[in-house]
């Protein structure tokens, strides 16, 4: 099983699905294309005609965008693990991850993922402002409501917490002051071994897109 990637320091869409095969120890091997020059487009249409990453190959069949590589992983080698147990969390986690996947614009665009990037300053819009808000009083609602049964959204790992990995770092570069349960739970996700792996190699890489090098000094 191969997994196509993008650089690990600015595609957030590449990490949801490296970290839930990685937090879970699932076989795979990855190939990181890099993203933004002139030849990109072309090498990853070598793996998929929609030509974004991820793409996930495995043992022939092709599956393209994070949500649904997650839902493929989760049901192929998790027995369903990726999401949680009961019928009505994993209609919410399903809803959470959901509008991850289809919202937050003024989030994606405002405040690029960064990994290796700190102390950025950016001029908050009120539209931006009201995504952190809502991630913010999503964050804090689940963690009181599921904090017995782990340090998670929904108490297990699962691809609800993938989906906003991507967050956690954003708000890391950018100092973005959450509610106590939000804060514990970005950090739970910064300190997770696997996303310790990414950063480690994304603060490795050496190339630099201009564009989403935002709010530096």
């Amino acid at each position: 099983m191969k997994l196509i990637i993008g650089n690990k320091n600015y595609s957030s869409w590449s990490l949801r699905a490296w970290l839930l095969l990685s937090a879970y120890e699932v076989p795979f091997t990855e190939e990181r294309i890099l993203l933004s020059l002139p030849g990109t487009a072309a090498e990853i249409g070598k793996y998929n005609e929609a030509g974004k990453v991820p793409v996930l190959h495995d043992d022939g069949l092709i599956i393209w965008d994070s949500l649904a590589i997650c839902e493929y992983v989760s049901e192929r080698y998790l027995d369903g693990k990726g999401w949680p147990a009961s019928l009505e969390k994993r209609a919410q986690a399903r809803s959470c991850a959901a509008e991850m996947h289809s919202g937050f614009f003024h989030l994606r665009e405002d405040m690029p993922m960064n990994c290796r990037a700190d102390e950025r300053h950016i001029e908050r819009s009120a539209a931006l402002q009201k995504d952190i808000d809502r991630i913010d009083n999503l964050w804090q609602g689940l963690r009181k409501e599921n904090a017995a049964e782990g340090p998670w959204l929904f108490g297990t790992f699962s691809i609800a917490d993938c989906m906003f990995a991507p967050v956690a770092f954003r708000f890391a570069t950018y100092g973005v002051e959450l509610s106590e349960e939000s804060q514990e739970y970005a950090k739970s996700l910064l300190n997770h071994p696997e996303m310790q792996l990414w950063l480690s190699q994304a603060r490795q890489e050496t190339e630099v897109i201009e564009a989403e090098e935002v709010g530096r000094k």
